[in-house]
């Protein structure tokens, strides 16, 4: 078969996408991987993969109808030049856009998949403003629109399809949830926890209010009042056009302070896991399976989280960590302590959290899941 996959970036295509586009490629289809973003380098990583590049345009997250519409027709456009038998969409616009794209070009198969509701539909502490509100309600009627298009629409976790197609009463033919899109599981060595004194706590992802950073900073505060040599490292990226972005100026101080430890960007972040003795994501952004959570869990490590849609899926609390109310540095402090006055508990934990990473997060079944769900 021809099959298209139309995604974001080119980032998320080589990042995210490898494992699937080799099987595809090994079960003998011929892939086309769209993406906004490709340079010499991503589509060369692309290429080595055996999928063929293609370039297409699309804002990611502005809602221009004008914008919208012409960007529709040129995709339609490079569709019918391919001429697929499947369309396989992810993540939101392109899935609403790449969905009529596809019907445009008179493809017959139309597939998508949303890994998580996203920003729109992510909760925040201060309540839900007009300007929020209003995004939801356009982002479910072009689902509305969109989705009876669809043979099936697949999600990760079982939270969003109630969240989404019961709550705004949106008709699809088939909801399927995939779980974890998965890791290739030798790339994340098993490394039993040695609790040590100080404890040593991880966060990974966007420096953003949503991804829980401010929560993991206050509970940092907390913590080290009573145990001022636990270690607090935060690896991610700063988005200061964000507004609810973490500053330079800030990050700078709070490094300064001695309160968290943050080397840049690193490339050796299984290295940085290994290091740790607990990974932490207090996120309460409508996440798929953070992609973070999993690393940690196949790596060993105990993991404190959010009882949130996603986030919830990678923990038994108490078992092989905890789960925390959103937005709540105090009760993400507590566990924190306890685990702190606890040593002897995370070795379990980790090897728990191993178990569940071996059971849930193997890419091979994971995509074995997901080319049946494609029928393909």
């Amino acid at each position: 078969m021809k099959i298209a996959l139309v995604g974001t970036t080119a980032a998320c295509v080589y990042g995210f996408r490898a494992d699937l586009i080799k099987a595809l490629v090994a079960a003998g289809h011929e892939v086309y991987a769209l993406a906004l973003d490709y340079d010499e380098k991503s589509r060369e990583k692309v290429q080595k993969l055996g999928a063929l590049t293609v370039d297409y345009s699309f804002s990611r997250t502005g809602l221009n109808p004008f914008s919208d519409i012409a960007n529709t027709l040129k995709l339609a456009k490079i569709l019918k030049q391919i001429k697929p038998e499947l369309v396989f969409s992810y993540f939101s616009k392109p899935v609403i856009f790449g969905t009529f794209a596809a019907v445009l070009a008179g493809v017959k198969r139309r597939v998508g998949m949303l890994e998580g509701l996203g920003y729109v539909f992510t909760d925040t502490p201060s309540g839900t403003g007009y300007k929020l509100r209003v995004l939801r309600q356009v982002q479910a009627l072009l689902y509305r629109l969109s989705f009876p298009f669809l043979e099936r629409i697949i999600f990760l976790n079982p939270d969003d399809p109630v969240d989404l197609i019961d709550k705004y009463r949106i008709t699809v033919k088939r909801v399927d949830v995939l779980g974890a899109i998965g890791l290739n599981l030798q790339d994340y060595p098993y490394s039993p926890t040695v609790a040590k004194a100080p404890i040593s706590f991880l966060f990974i992802g966007r420096l953003l209010a949503e991804k829980g950073v401010n929560e993991y900073v206050a509970a940092a505060r907390l913590v080290k009042e009573r145990y001022p040599q636990t270690r607090f490292v935060m690896l991610g990226g700063l988005d200061e056009e964000n507004p609810g972005g973490l500053s330079a100026a800030t990050l700078k101080q709070l490094v300064e302070d001695g309160l968290v430890v943050h080397p840049g960007h690193v490339s050796n972040v299984v290295d940085w896991i290994i290091e740790s003795d607990v990974f932490v994501l207090p996120s309460y952004y409508r996440e798929g399976v953070p992609r973070s959570t999993q690393e940690a869990m196949a790596v060993g490590r105990a993991v404190i989280t959010t009882d949130g849609p996603g986030c919830r899926e990678t923990v038994v609390d108490g078992v092989n960590g905890f789960l925390v109310p959103r937005w709540s540095a105090q009760k993400l402090a507590e566990k924190m302590l306890f685990i702190i006055e606890h040593p002897e508990r995370l070795e379990k934990m980790g090897q728990e959290s191993y178990r569940m990473a071996q059971e849930k997060f193997d890419a091979q079944e994971v995509n074995q899941r997901l080319l049946n769900l494609l029928n393909i």
